[in-house]
């Protein structure tokens, strides 16, 4: 792209030649290479000093392992104290605390925001810090709605707001995700404006990406600027698209150069980690999907979170790291691996030297929750600018209120290279014979084995543990029909008390299967039997096409259901109305929405009284129920079955909550 030559006159500031972070590098005599934003950091914190510039008394809230304290801190910020209430977290923050370690001089202090009183003496001009931001991010919005401010963690905003009305100082700096905007229909995004206005300060907030201020890693977040006096404006993008120079990108590749990899990890394994190898660098588990292409799909479009399986492209920033994640949560290395610790400091762009403290997860929560210490110093260079006004001796760009950045518009355009990418790879996959349809080996002569069922996680094993029951079962399966029975005993003589039909829901074109139809038959009119056909249909479905699980052949909730399941009784004695529920259930009724009990009684035709203990009952046999007390994003009162069958196991994050 053509560079811009001329000086631009930007609101409020002087004229700015497009260069400007160019000059700056030069001034700081920082070139360009792996690990650069350590050297930027030790660079600028040495030049201030020289200037002669006086530290700026700053207060850290919520600092976790410390990104925005090493950013203010290289900045010319002094970070008195630092308040946080995980103590393994502290931990970080007292080792890099100590004598010539990068933060030398602050005092951690462990404890509950809540119970923090500054002391009468603490005088600071700066406060920095973001509450918790779970309830506004992307995994609460996925769940069912934004908690935002009904969450406790959401009204922690509300502590930082009183700390600055008892320290009152110069300005601020709020960092969070920015799903608070829309929490509570945009409701809590006012309120926090509102709070913040009334202990007097004028508030300035954009959402930036990290990769646009050369941080080797695309993460968007909100940033609240506030101020007692004057007007602020958010710098100018120093890398990417939106920069003045059109600077590229630092890349991932670029970041983890060099960096330590003597602590060698191992692959992922487990049921899907030989998947990652054939994945193409910067798409995740969605490769494996009918909308990319694959022809014998393993998982259903968006039925997972974007880092599952991610593996990032070394030719640009990576996706944003998460503090939390399963044993497929990425970024993953472009090798095939998980990404070492040091290799994702680097992508955080924390530096080398800073000792972050705990096993590999802890030290993944820290890095996660981290603000990018090199997107950090610029903004407290902003802030040393135009909110302390100190006279610096290089210029900054400060971009105009009305400016648009682009990141959102350009990352709306990538499915289209996604699908390229897969489509290409797709390719060369099968001219190596390692992309395949159904497996015709599933296809057999009449089967029987048995399986125990687990009464307390519905783990599904081959060998009896303690509370499991012993389930006999019989397979048919052929290209015209799959017929799979199930009895607490091997006397198939006995006839059928109840069968399900399961078809899809949408004609054929989606039926994976290749066969006309699946039968599931028990001998039992028993919540047991009942649970493992499900079971066991799900394990051969596995077999036969790769697919995971049911949620896969069925399609995310959110989305209309691709089976549904039709179920008849052939019992000559009164069938139970919680039967009747289970019946109503497998044809889709009152699934996939959130209902009040009311409307529950009224597609089942049961008592209003009734409802809850159904609920419970489903709860029992493996079916997944939601409430406001297992997701508080849900409204007291009402509930959701997300799916037609049983999906609680071993590892569904519902099985650990109470409905």
């Amino acid at each position: 792209m053509q560079q811009l030559s001329l000086a631009l006159e930007l609101p409020d500031s002087k004229p700015v030649n497009p260069q400007w972070f160019q000059n700056l590098l030069s001034v700081l005599e920082v070139r360009q290479e792996p690990a650069w934003t350590d050297n930027f950091g030790k660079s600028l914190r040495q030049r201030l000093r020289q200037w002669g510039i006086a530290p700026v008394k700053t207060l850290s809230l919520f600092s976790g392992g410390g990104g925005l304290d090493i950013a203010f801190h290289d900045a010319g910020f002094e970070i008195v104290k630092m308040v946080e209430l995980e103590a393994k977290y502290v931990q970080t923050l007292q080792k890099n605390a100590q004598l010539g370690k990068w933060l030398e001089g602050s005092e951690p202090i462990c404890m509950d925001i809540r119970n923090y009183v500054p002391a009468p003496d603490l005088k600071v001009d700066f406060v920095i810090g973001g509450p918790p931001c779970q309830t506004f991010s992307a995994a609460g919005r996925r769940a069912a709605g934004v908690a935002g401010t009904t969450d406790s963690r959401g009204t922690l905003f509300q502590e930082y707001v009183r700390i600055l009305k008892l320290l009152q100082p110069k300005g601020f700096l709020f960092e969070n995700v920015y799903g608070i905007t829309g929490a509570n229909k945009g409701e809590a995004w006012q309120e926090i404006q509102e709070a913040f206005k009334e202990v007097g300060y004028s508030i300035y907030f954009r959402i930036l990406d990290a990769a646009d201020y050369g941080v080797p890693q695309h993460r968007e977040r909100l940033f609240i600027v506030g101020v007692k006096q004057g007007k602020y404006l958010f710098p100018y993008p120093t890398h990417g698209f939106d920069s003045l120079a059109q600077q590229p990108y630092y890349s991932a590749a670029q970041a983890v150069e060099g960096s330590d990899t003597s602590d060698i990890e191992a692959g992922l394994g487990g049921r899907f980690g030989h998947l990652l190898d054939d994945i193409p660098p910067g798409l995740n588990y969605s490769f494996y999907t009918k909308e990319m292409g694959y022809p014998s799909p393993i998982f259903s479009w968006r039925s997972k979170f974007s880092d599952f399986l991610y593996k990032a492209d070394p030719d640009v920033p990576v996706r944003t790291i998460k503090a939390q994640g399963g044993q497929y949560t990425g970024p993953f290395s472009w090798e095939n691996r998980r990404f070492f610790i040091p290799e994702l400091k680097r992508l955080q762009t924390i530096p080398d030297a800073y000792e972050v403290v705990g096993n590999r997860q802890v030290a993944i929560e820290q890095i996660g929750n981290s603000v990018p210490p090199q997107l950090g110093r610029i903004l407290a260079l902003s802030i040393l600018d135009q909110v302390m006004d100190v006279d610096l001796p290089f210029d900054l760009a400060y971009l105009p209120p009305d400016k648009q950045l682009g990141f959102r518009q350009r990352k709306r355009k990538l499915t289209k290279t996604y699908l390229q990418k897969a489509q290409a790879a797709i390719i060369e996959l099968s001219k190596q014979g390692k992309v395949k349809g159904l497996d015709a080996s599933i296809y057999e002569e009449k089967r029987e084995f048995v399986r125990f069922l687990s009464i307390d996680d519905f783990s599904w094993i081959e060998e009896p543990v303690a509370n499991s029951v012993k389930i006999h079962l019989s397979c048919e399966l052929d290209s015209s029909s799959w017929i799979i029975k199930a009895n607490t005993n091997s006397n198939w003589d006995e006839p059928d008390k109840f069968s399900i039909d399961v078809y899809p829901s949408c004609g054929y074109d989606d039926w994976v299967l290749c066969t006309n139809s699946v039968k599931l038959c028990a001998k039992q009119l028993n919540t047991h039997v009942f649970t493992s056909l499900w079971k066991a249909f799900e394990e051969k479905l596995n077999e036969a096409t790769g697919k995971a699980d049911l949620v896969q052949l069925s399609g995310y909730y959110q989305y209309n259901a691709r089976i549904s399941g039709i179920m008849n009784f052939y019992c000559e004695e009164k069938i139970d109305l919680f039967w009747r529920v289970v019946q109503c259930v497998t044809r889709c009724i009152a699934t996939s929405a959130q209902l009040k009990v009311k409307e529950f009684a009224e597609y089942w035709g049961v008592n209003e009284e009734d409802v809850v203990f159904y609920l419970q009952s489903l709860r029992a046999i493996g079916y997944e129920v939601r409430s406001h007390n297992t997701n508080p994003q849900i409204p007291l009162g009402e509930y959701l079955i997300p799916y037609a069958f049983p999906t609680l196991n071993p590892k569904s994050v519902q099985l650990r909550k109470v409905l």
